[in-house]
């Protein structure tokens, strides 16, 4: 979907700056038990491990749960998102109960009957076979489909309707489009694509090369 969290090439963020040697995975106590919640509260609302659905919960944040609330605070927030679609909390309980842990008094929602999906990943990992050959080859020259999808991708934003050209082929692997949403792994050839800077964000781009993992279904031929 085309989301918050579709940032990539967009302007207005300044520079990227790296990461220091020394800068600790976790900044504050408080973090390192978000990522754990986090992960936990994915599993338990998926049936489930699957990275999809929490990437889903991600993009549908509103931006102060997305961007205010930092890097382990989104984290946080996707997971309750995901408890609550799945109906292991009440709209609203972590808000009320973290009320009256401050000495306010308040109606706590009751809680509801679970409603987890019916989900079970066919193997460990993401990775799978498939029994068709590649449709595109190394030093091929695709296309990534200008098209606007609803729900979950991984297809970026600012590479829909540029060319590039294949670099590699990498091992099939579950399509994040569906399986978001708990409707089959439905497995694809994936590929390394390489995209001029320039053919992405025009000629005043500063020139470098971006290789991008797609799906299959994401390209389609120039010709």
């Amino acid at each position: 979907m085309d989301g918050i969290a579709d940032m990539g090439g967009t302007p207005g963020w300044g520079p990227v700056h790296s990461p220091r040697r020394d800068e600790p995975v976790f900044a504050e106590p408080w973090q390192r038990r978000a990522f754990a919640l986090a992960i936990l509260s994915s599993r338990v609302a998926s049936g489930g491990i699957n990275a999809d659905a929490f990437r889903h919960a991600l993009e549908r944040l509103d931006r102060v749960a997305y961007l205010d609330d930092g890097y382990y605070g989104r984290w946080l927030n996707a997971g309750e998102l995901m408890l609550t679609d799945s109906a292991i909390l009440a709209p609203g309980a972590i808000d009320a109960r973290a009320r009256n842990l401050r000495g306010e008094h308040v109606e706590e929602p009751p809680i509801p009957a679970p409603a987890v999906p019916d989900y079970a990943p066919t193997a460990v990992g993401s990775l799978r076979s498939v029994d068709t050959v590649p449709a595109f080859a190394v030093g091929e020259c695709v296309r990534a489909r200008d098209v606007s999808v609803p729900g979950h991708t991984r297809l970026p934003r600012y590479v829909r309707g540029h060319t590039g050209v294949v670099q590699d082929i990498r091992p099939a692997s579950v399509l994040p489009d569906t399986n978001a949403h708990f409707l089959g792994e439905n497995p694809q050839h994936v590929y390394s694509v390489r995209f001029d800077s320039r053919e992405l964000w025009g000629t005043d781009a500063d020139p470098f090369a971006l290789t991008v993992e797609m799906y299959e279904s994401y390209l389609e031929t120039t010709s």
